[in-house]
């Protein structure tokens, strides 16, 4: 059996807390802590996708999920990337960190000497519910765990060398030694890799989402590129006066109404209320087409909305 090569089996995408803060951070002024969160969130995101740009060069047979949320004994536990081989899985802890640090003791230091979470902590903690998870399905698999520094612009000084750390300089080294390792999945990898599909949590328990309402947020379409509300309609072309990115109008409008729709699932979309959302399209009959376009319509004329 053919593992997924060029592509993940379980694909990365951003969380329900990275996209609600993205979403409001557009269009509305989040609290310090909120925005710092946020920051982190998408920075850490950006990390992980690069590592996965760098594990979807893997020839050798294997299953690659990523960014699974899983409970054990009531135990929330996060994996940023889970590699099924034949005969082991290796799971990595990616983090984005940038800038000089040191590690003393056990103990992670951000210069000049600001203690951080030690990742190896969150690393080990994974490994062990994980294997627990593993023998309750019935699966005697070796796991093989490491942290992994994506950051070009990472250096972490007085690093023992007895550590599951993997380094930028040693990426490429260490995905070349991924790729040489023999490996053939049957039938039992492809069953493990879906029932721990099936077993992800599509929001975690920890979410920190900020209280917002529709009258608070700016209104307009933001731009696909720098989300700027810094967007204008020319002809059937939504430009951004920030950064000039160009893109189709009906796109925009299509991206705004998602955007709508995840921000207030339990709205109807209707044309006034889009028409107002977006705000740079003039003409309602124009959003009235794109939504018919694209959804179906419920309702007769004053009443009617689209799903």
């Amino acid at each position: 059996m053919k593992g997924c090569q060029l592509c993940p089996y379980k694909a990365r995408t951003e969380s329900t807390e990275l996209l609600t803060l993205k979403f409001l951070n557009a269009r509305m002024r989040l609290s310090d802590k909120d925005r710092q969160l946020y920051l982190n969130l998408r920075k850490g995101y950006e990390g992980e996708k690069l590592f996965d740009s760098m594990t979807e060069k893997i020839q050798s047979e294997c299953f690659i999920l990523n960014d699974l949320l899983l409970k054990q004994h009531n135990t929330t536990f996060q994996i940023d990337s889970l590699i099924i081989f034949q005969e082991a899985v290796y799971l990595f802890e990616v983090k984005n960190f940038e800038g000089d640090y040191y590690y003393v003791s056990d103990r992670l230091y951000a210069a000049p000497n600001s203690e951080i979470s030690n990742p190896l902590n969150q690393l080990n903690r994974s490994e062990s519910l994980l294997r627990q998870l593993l023998q309750n399905l019935h699966c005697s698999i070796p796991i093989y765990a490491s942290v992994v520094f994506i950051n070009p612009e990472f250096t972490l000084y007085q690093t023992p060398l007895n550590k599951p750390f993997i380094f930028p300089t040693e990426l490429n080294r260490y995905i070349k030694k991924l790729n040489m390792i023999p490996s053939q999945l049957n039938e039992k990898h492809k069953i493990l890799a879906n029932k721990l599909i099936s077993l992800h949590l599509k929001d975690s328990p920890f979410a920190q989402l900020p209280l917002y309402n529709y009258e608070q947020l700016q209104k307009g379409i933001t731009c696909g590129k720098c989300a700027s509300l810094s967007t204008m309609i020319d002809g059937r072309m939504c430009i951004c006066r920030e950064c000039e990115h160009i893109e189709a109008a009906a796109n925009a409008v299509m991206r705004s109404v998602n955007e709508f729709k995840f921000l207030f699932p339990d709205e109807k979309i209707t044309t006034n209320i889009i028409h107002n959302w977006c705000k740079v399209v003039q003409s309602k009959k124009r959003i009235k087409r794109i939504l018919e376009k694209n959804f179906k319509i419920v309702g007769v004329h004053q009443w009617s909305y689209y799903e």
